[in-house]
């Protein structure tokens, strides 16, 4: 199993295609749809690295994966949905508890909150083959409730649940976020995998400048994640967890992301000036009066 990563600065994501050598067969896992909020532009710079590569190699796509509803970059799944049809779209079933969550703050009055939207919903420690690629789905709530991770053979992806071990876990102040629940995800679910899997995270933001890193292991994490070490307590963890977050800036693209994200990567539906438009509620706190 080869595992080929592309990293977007924009957004510090990793995008990953989990391939099997002797068959071809390919997952693709969290892919980026390019954003500029200021100008609403978007473009595929960043997934078309993964598409040439994926047609230079010949390359048969069987599933595209989302750890979770993003909420640092859009995702370009729908263009992966366009070029290979027969992929299987798929995220953990507690897609569901976001898109109600969300379908409320942005009165998204057609959404659909029964996950419809993606092809898949994988249950807890569900286990599925994509065509000779075995997966297994576990569940890494804490971050938002629907995040999972997904291991092939020795390598587990994580998206936002754990980081490189000097930058530490996600954060887990977005709404239905609990950093009780992240850290059972990583020391009862990820901490249980022996120390020789590979992991692969979601994001690296390369504290104090060093080089972008994109793998550890389940070992080295144990050892010396900074925030979350197999030493550390829940109380230890969610304390700090908890207070770091109140610090923490709301995400560049947090809400552009999460209206095309929990649609599965839809664009809204063309107005009838046939230009589509993302919401941005208003959060008004004014001392000086009523606008």
């Amino acid at each position: 199993m080869k595992i080929q990563h592309f990293f977007d600065p924009d957004t510090f994501t990793l995008t990953y295609l989990v391939i099997d050598e002797k068959t071809n067969d390919t997952v693709i896992i969290d892919p980026v749809l390019d954003f500029d909020p200021p100008s609403g532009k978007i473009d595929d710079h960043s997934i078309q690295k993964v598409i040439d590569y994926i047609n230079q190699n010949q390359l048969n796509v069987k599933a595209i994966l989302e750890t979770h509803a993003h909420a640092d970059h859009l995702s370009s799944s729908q263009i992966l949905k366009q070029l290979f049809p027969k992929a299987v779209h798929g995220i953990g079933e507690k897609i569901k508890i976001v898109q109600e969550v969300f379908k409320s703050h942005f009165n998204l009055n057609d959404l659909k909150i029964d996950g419809s939207q993606f092809d898949h919903l994988f249950k807890d420690f569900e286990e599925i083959n994509f065509g000779s690629l075995h997966m297994k789905a576990f569940p890494t709530p804490g971050h938002t409730p629907a995040c999972m991770s997904y291991q092939f053979e020795n390598s587990v992806f994580v998206g936002d649940a754990l980081f490189m071990p000097d930058y530490g876990t996600g954060r887990c102040d977005f709404p239905k976020g609990s950093a009780h629940d992240l850290y059972h995800s990583i020391s009862k679910n990820l901490y249980s995998l022996p120390d020789e899997t590979n992991v692969y995270v979601g994001h690296d933001y390369s504290p104090n400048g060093r080089e972008m890193l994109f793998h550890t292991t389940i070992g080295e994490s144990k050892l010396k994640n900074i925030q979350l070490s197999a030493k550390t307590t829940e109380t230890e963890y969610v304390e700090f967890r908890e207070s770091r977050d109140k610090k923490l800036a709301t995400p560049r693209l947090l809400l552009p992301s999460i209206q095309v994200n929990i649609d599965a990567g839809h664009l809204p539906s063309a107005e009838a000036n046939g230009k589509s438009y993302l919401k941005l509620p208003l959060n008004v706190q004014l001392k000086s009066g009523k606008l």
